[in-house]
Formats: C-alpha cells, sequence, structure tokens
C-alpha cells in the first residue's frame, strides 16, 4: 500500500509538477489575500481572460507563449484603468466588458486558425506537460512575485489600506498599484498554464476567501492563504496522478471544498457561528424583555 502511494514521487515529472504547483499555488494565495480585502476578484479575473488572444496570436505568429499572454493581459488592464478613469461607468461595468471583449476575441482568432493552439491547453492548462523552459519560467515569475511581496510587505499594507496615509508617508500608491498588477498579471501567466484560462481565476480568489472566513488579523489571512494555495496545489498535482483527472480542475475542486468547510465551521464569520451569535442575540433580547 505505501509503495503505491509513493509511487508518483519515483517519477521526476510528477515530482517536478507538484513542486511547481505547490509554488505557484503559495504566490497565488499571496496575492489572494489583497485580491479579496480589496473587492478585486473581479479584476483577476479580467487578466486571466484576456491573455487568451495573446496566447493565439503568439502561438500563430511563431512567438513566444509567454510573451502573448502578458502582454494581452498589459493591454487589458490598460484598458480598465483608461475607461474607468474617463467614463462614468462603475468599475465592475468596466472589468465586464474589457475581459468578455478580450476573451472573445480570443476565441474568434482560435476558430479562424484552429491549428495554431491547442484550446484545450489555454482553456484547461497541462502541467504534467509543461517544457523545461517553460517551468524555469513560472519558477521566476513566482520568485519574483514572493521577493517584491515580502520586500515591500509594508509599503503594500499602507497603500492598500491607509491610502491617504501613505502619501503623507511619502509612498507613490500609483506605483505600487502598477507594480502590484504587474505581479498579478505574471503570476496569472505561470498560473494560466497549470490550471488554465477558465480556472485560473478560482486559485487567486479562493485561498484569501477561505482565509478572510478564518480570521479577521491581515497577517494572519496571509499565512492561511498561503498554507492553502500550496497545500492544495501539492495535493492536487499529487491525486492527479492515481484518478487521471484534470489536474487544475482537482486543484479548484479541493479549494472549494476548503471553501465549503471555512464557510460552514469559521470561529466568527461561519455559518454556525454566526447562527449561534443570532441565537444568542434573540435570547438575550427575550430575556430583556422579559424584564421589562
Amino acid at each position: 500500500m505505501m509503495q503505491i502511494l509513493l509511487e508518483p514521487f519515483t517519477y521526476q515529472y510528477m515530482v517536478n509538477a507538484m513542486l511547481l504547483t505547490a509554488l505557484i499555488g503559495a504566490v497565488c494565495g499571496f496575492l489572494s489575500a489583497f485580491l479579496i480585502l480589496r473587492g478585486w476578484a473581479l479584476i483577476a479575473d479580467a487578466l486571466s481572460h484576456a491573455t487568451v488572444p495573446g496566447v493565439a496570436l503568439a502561438y500563430s505568429l511563431g512567438l513566444p507563449f509567454a510573451l502573448g499572454a502578458f502582454v494581452s493581459g498589459a493591454l487589458a488592464a490598460a484598458a480598465i484603468l483608461f475607461i474607468r478613469q474617463r467614463s462614468v461607468l462603475k468599475e465592475d461595468v468596466v472589468i465586464g466588458i474589457t475581459f468578455t471583449s478580450f476573451f472573445a476575441a480570443g476565441l474568434f482568432m482560435l476558430s479562424v486558425s484552429p491549428s495554431a493552439v491547442d484550446i484545450q491547453q489555454i482553456l484547461m492548462g497541462n502541467v504534467l506537460a509543461i517544457a523545461p523552459q517553460d517551468s524555469f519560467q513560472m519558477v521566476i515569475i513566482s520568485i519574483a512575485t514572493l521577493a517584491f511581496l515580502l520586500v515591500f510587505w509594508k509599503e503594500l499594507r499602507l497603500v492598500f489600506f491607509d491610502h491617504q496615509h501613505a502619501w503623507i508617508a511619502g509612498i507613490n500608491p500609483k506605483f505600487f498599484h502598477i507594480a502590484f498588477f504587474a505581479c498579478l498579471s505574471a503570476t496569472i501567466l505561470a498560473a494560466l498554464q497549470a490550471v488554465g484560462a477558465l480556472l485560473v481565476i478560482a486559485v487567486v480568489v479562493i485561498p484569501g476567501a477561505c482565509a478572510y472566513l478564518c480570521s479577521d488579523k491581515f497577517e494572519q489571512i496571509i499565512k492561511l492563504s498561503v498554507a492553502i494555495g500550496a497545500s492544495t496545489s501539492f495535493v492536487g498535482c499529487y491525486v492527479s496522478y492515481f484518478i487521471d483527472g484534470v489536474t487544475g480542475a482537482i486543484i479548484v475542486l479541493l479549494q472549494s471544498s476548503c471553501f465549503v468547510i471555512a464557510l460552514l465551521f469559521a470561529p466568527k464569520k461561519g455559518l454556525l457561528a454566526s447562527a449561534k451569535q443570532r441565537k444568542k442575540a434573540k435570547l438575550s433580547m427575550d430575556i430583556a424583555a422579559e424584564g421589562v
């Protein structure tokens, strides 16, 4: 039995895939905490879908997959900022229009030139078949993003949660917002190759949502989010070896299970805890009414 359970670790491609997905999951978890607390989940969704036309164009022109995805994501982010600053439309409307337009453009390009790229690989990803150069690129992106988040931890926390204080302290919020979204775009690009465009939004949203339900302290939310992202990614890749399922889908299902557990059993914000609090409040009101 133990020999069967350890079998995935005897294959180098599986070991590489598990370690790579765990690293990407940890970075996505770190970014997820910021996105959830600022209500920016839709922006991550927009960037993930906006990479599709860039990938399709890059493949058709014989350019690197990463280059097309990054340029396309950057154009989508610039379009969102441009329209938001120069129109009366709300942010969610602008994001919805932008990411659906980019995604539709990508699907159109793929339908016109279907042989240029494997659409299933874009939409669903395949971490088990990633080329060595792509693996190296994913590691570099992950390490660079983690380094940025850790080195500028204090500045980012101040910019995200006390905009005015950041200006007073001599910190340029616009610079850190741009840098953060650049890291987010690069990380989505890395995660895209592991879980695909359809599921990448989940790995940069669910870990932070789980952690937010379980804690009120931002430092603790960061730690929990990173732990959930890394562990579910590692286990999901491991499990995919035995059941021959889509790795990205298994990872997201594990994270969704964590969310359901947190939603039900979180000590303060879970549904059961909320029901107990409401019951106590009602009992207190009834006692007070009887006393009157």
